[in-house]
């Protein structure tokens, strides 16, 4: 379809208004953390690294980041383990109510955080009797963290060709060998993207985290929830929320690359096949 010089320039300057309505919030975020002025009055009053130092002198901080940290490296691995095998059998093979178990693995990421929390909350106090912990935390966060990596996974199997699979098992190669040699190094990047893009998304959850989480325990998301209204804490509340754009953008950007550079791979294997 092609436009118009008209619609093309409509079309871009309504990008540009919406992009500055998402992205000029956190602007403000990262220019406050080196605001001088307290109140952060505007147009800044000066250049400041001394908020920057508060936060990495701070005890809390350190404490909800290495939490923060552990919950989304044990989330993944476990979202890794799951979403690769629901994506296998899932694909690769046929069986009553496929179709269902497709959606239910989907759900919890199309579900409000709020429904997930209560839920999962409700299923660890009431019938399970298990206190809150970073273990609940960790549980929580699998649940839709493996979404995104059985996304990728799945993704990557409908474009493989099961001919060289096919090979490998004719050349007198078992289960375990084939998936290591022949399997594996095709699914690599994608796993890697989709557990990127689980870090991410466990490293900055706080709705499911505040109703899973246990007194005395806090990640990242959640000590900023707790500081944010506190005079004191605001400066150094900008600080950690400018590490958590940074520890949050980079994980998707690299997904996302990784995706891309796949994709175009792949569409060059499928042209040399055809050739």
């Amino acid at each position: 379809m092609r436009l118009s010089r008209s619609a093309k320039v409509v079309l871009g300057v309504v990008t540009v208004l919406v992009l500055l309505f998402i992205y000029t919030p956190l602007l403000l975020v990262v220019v406050n953390s080196f605001n001088a002025d307290r109140t952060f009055g505007w147009p800044p009053k000066g250049f400041t690294l001394e908020w920057w130092g508060k936060a990495f002198d701070s005890p809390g901080v350190r404490e909800a980041v290495l939490s923060s940290l552990w919950v989304a490296v044990v989330s993944t691995l476990i979202s890794l383990l799951l979403g690769t095998l629901l994506a296998l059998s899932l694909q690769r093979y046929k069986f009553f109510g496929r179709n269902i178990i497709s959606l239910l693995v989907i759900l919890p990421i199309a579900l409000p955080g709020v429904v997930t929390g209560i839920a999962l909350n409700n299923m660890f106090t009431t019938i399970l009797g298990v206190p809150l912990s970073l273990w609940t935390v960790v549980i929580a966060h699998a649940t839709f963290c493996m979404v995104t990596v059985f996304n990728n996974v799945i993704a990557r199997l409908r474009r493989m060709s099961p001919g060289l699979e096919e090979a490998s098992a004719d050349l007198g190669a078992g289960l375990f060998t084939t998936f290591n040699l022949v399997t594996f190094p095709q699914l690599r990047s994608a796993l890697l993207a989709g557990g990127l893009l689980a870090f991410a998304l466990s490293f900055d959850e706080i709705i499911v985290t505040t109703f899973t989480i246990g007194a005395g325990e806090t990640t990242l998301p959640i000590w900023i929830l707790q500081n944010l209204f506190r005079p004191n804490q605001a400066p150094v509340v900008n600080v950690v929320a400018v590490v958590l754009i940074v520890v949050s953008i980079v994980p998707i950007w690299l997904a996302q690359k990784l995706s891309g550079d796949s994709v175009r791979v792949s569409g060059a294997r499928v042209k040399a096949d055809e050739r």
